[in-house]
């Protein structure tokens, strides 16, 4: 390959290595935060169960626009970290997937992701 081919070579692994990356940090951020919440502050009392209330939460989510800002920002970067990892475990474990599996990865996740954006912004 020339030097002209290799500048001019375009590769989406650095797109999806940022999207893993926001998906780890969004994962590591904010289930710390749900783990202490559900398993901690309101089994022990601290807060009242009401706080997790499916009337409260689906309001919080489905009725204002910062739930579903939250939601968004929840899902989509987890479903594309989650993908990426598992894609690259395959190959950690010397299973070598084509292509085609990586299409249908990727691209499933990009469904979901579409699907996330209708149903909640």
């Amino acid at each position: 390959m020339s030097m002209t081919q290799a500048k001019s070579a375009r590769h989406i692994e650095p797109l999806l290595w940022s999207l893993f990356g926001a998906g780890g940090m969004a994962i590591a951020f904010l289930m710390p935060a749900v783990i202490l919440i559900v398993g901690l502050l309101v089994p022990m009392g601290i807060l009242p169960a009401e706080v997790l209330s499916y009337e409260r939460l689906s309001a919080f989510f489905l009725e204002s626009w910062f739930g579903r800002l939250c939601a968004f920002v929840i899902i989509v970067p987890a479903l594309w970290g989650s993908i990426h990892r598992v894609y690259h475990g395959m190959h950690d474990l010397q299973i070598h997937a084509g292509t085609g599996i990586k299409v249908f990865c990727y691209g499933s996740v990009l469904v979901l992701t579409i699907a996330t954006v209708a149903l909640v912004l």
